[in-house]
């Protein structure tokens, strides 16, 4: 996959408690020429990470052993950093404060997920 220039250099947070499906999505990103940061595989870990990184963008999970991202989506999006839920559960299941957020379906292909983080990362506000 070639590097595009809107996420050449990003450092994109990957949550996700499955460990190959975190390293797969890693794996994507870093082809495609961002920084993978993580893969969190808790939400208190993607906390952590959050408050020692820099962070342009973020692909999350849902539902992990410790609860929901929710708390991890609160804190991205009061700091004004885009993201995407990538998870298999649907749209209802989500936070009303993030029921509006890109999401993609598990299983996903690579393709959907780099245009998903590239158009969030576009629209960033």
């Amino acid at each position: 996959m070639p590097s595009t220039g809107v996420l050449a250099g990003r450092r994109i947070l990957v949550v996700e408690d499955e460990a190959l499906i975190g390293l797969w999505i890693a794996e994507i990103l870093e082809a495609s020429g961002a920084l993978a940061i993580g893969p969190a595989g808790s939400a208190a870990e993607a906390l952590a990470l959050i408050e020692r990184e820099s962070v342009d963008g973020a692909v999350l999970d849902y539902k992990m052993p410790d609860g929901t991202t929710e708390p991890v989506a609160d804190l991205l999006a009061a700091r004004g950093v885009p993201f995407v839920f990538a998870t298999g559960y649907y749209q209802g299941a989500l936070a009303a404060a993030h029921a509006n957020r890109p999401r993609l379906d598990k299983t996903f292909a690579a393709e959907e997920l780099l245009a998903a983080i590239t158009s969030v990362l576009r629209h960033r506000r």
